[in-house]
């Protein structure tokens, strides 16, 4: 009995690391009222067709196995008959993992040309376990909404409209913004507040910018920007600095790494392998072997 105890509880904790893995390695930023003068246009940082891969570990005790592979892709696209840009992420486990708890996920983004989310839906597939996650916006002068419509192949789960006074996103979305900031107006200690909404729940979120650092990984190192991320949740022993983001230093502005501590393990995510991308990957610096 014990024994299926911790299973469960292991199987629990991997779901909300997959959860929180949405939010940590996709869900970096919003700004304040004055993000939209910070951002670039996102045609300056992403080009269609771009895809970015990451490895993900999963720690519990004295086991780090690799749980995971994710994918993020973006391509030029239509919704509604109008051009956006289409963001998407594929998850999949790996190994012991999927012995575990297998997992397939599918989540897409559409944003409009001037970098607002538009609709978002996330597909789970955990073998006997189907679920859809949609999620539609509107922005008011000083808030966000969402309707927020989450179903199985048999009934409704979820149907309610979710509100923010600020900036809202979904699991994936957010990173969109992050990556379109312009880092030359951000100062160390720069702190920016945003919402995550999640079935019915809208989580607090904030990042904190702390500079400069290097990220060694392999035969290369990364000069990279680093991030705290603030998240107010019961999946995390610690709301303040919950998790650590590395985002690449050049003008692609993709995460290298992420590490988060929960409540009986810890989630690290490493960039693997880019293609397709807009500008040079310049963070990186090739070691030489001796």
């Amino acid at each position: 009995m014990k024994e299926d105890n911790r299973h469960q509880e292991i199987q629990w904790e991997v779901c909300r690391f997959k959860e929180y893995l949405y939010i940590l390695l996709l869900c970096m930023l919003a700004s304040t009222a004055s993000m939209q003068a910070q951002s670039q246009s996102m045609s300056k940082v992403f080009s269609h067709g771009e895809r970015v891969d990451y490895d993900l570990f999963f720690k519990w005790g004295i086991l780090m196995p690799k749980a995971g592979l994710a994918t993020l892709s973006v391509k030029e696209s239509k919704y509604e008959d109008n051009p956006v840009w289409h963001y998407r992420l594929l998850f999949r486990t790996t190994g012991m993992m999927e012995k575990i708890y297998k997992m397939r996920d599918t989540l897409n983004c559409y944003f409009s040309p001037d970098a607002k989310l538009l609709f978002s839906s996330k597909r789970t597939n955990e073998g006997d376990y189907y679920l859809v996650d949609n999620l539609k916006f509107v922005y008011e002068e000083e808030s966000t909404s969402a309707h927020s419509h989450r179903y199985n192949l048999r009934s409704t789960k979820i149907d309610t409209i979710l509100t923010a006074n600020g900036y809202m996103f979904d699991m994936l979305g957010a990173t969109m913004y992050l990556r379109a900031l312009d880092w030359e107006e951000m100062s160390y200690g720069d702190n920016f507040p945003f919402f995550v909404a999640i079935g019915r729940d809208v989580i607090n979120v904030s990042y904190r910018y702390t500079g400069q650092q290097i990220v060694e990984r392999g035969d290369a190192k990364y000069r990279t920007r680093h991030f705290y991320i603030d998240i107010v949740d019961e999946a995390f022993t610690q709301n303040k600095a919950a998790a650590e983001v590395w985002i690449g230093d050049d003008r692609n502005h993709i995460p290298i790494k992420i590490r988060a501590k929960l409540k009986i393990g810890a989630a690290e995510v490493y960039y693997n392998a880019s293609y397709n991308l807009r500008y040079p990957l310049d963070c990186r610096v090739v070691l030489p072997r001796h």
